[in-house]
């Protein structure tokens, strides 16, 4: 899902955590390869072959799943 509007202070202040610590990454640490994730607090170097090495699943009764059916949109689960 995607939020749309205006951004808030919380999308501005993440948005410049996400890129100060790709910046920081790549300049002091010579990290490549890597992806910056949030793990609260803090934000993370992930290597990019660990990020896409194992499948996330989304549980079937999670509220996004539940918002995108009320909105309409169809998933291929289990029991269908």
């Amino acid at each position: 899902m995607l939020r749309g509007g205006t951004p808030t202070a919380f999308d501005r202040l993440i948005a410049l955590r996400f890129g100060t610590a790709a910046v920081r990454g790549a300049l002091e640490a010579g990290e490549a390869g890597v992806m910056i994730a949030l793990d609260p607090p803090n934000m993370i170097t992930v290597p990019i072959a660990e990020a896409m090495g194992k499948m996330k699943q989304v549980p079937l009764e999670s509220d996004s799943l539940q918002t995108a059916r009320d909105l309409g949109i169809l998933f291929c689960e289990p029991d269908e």
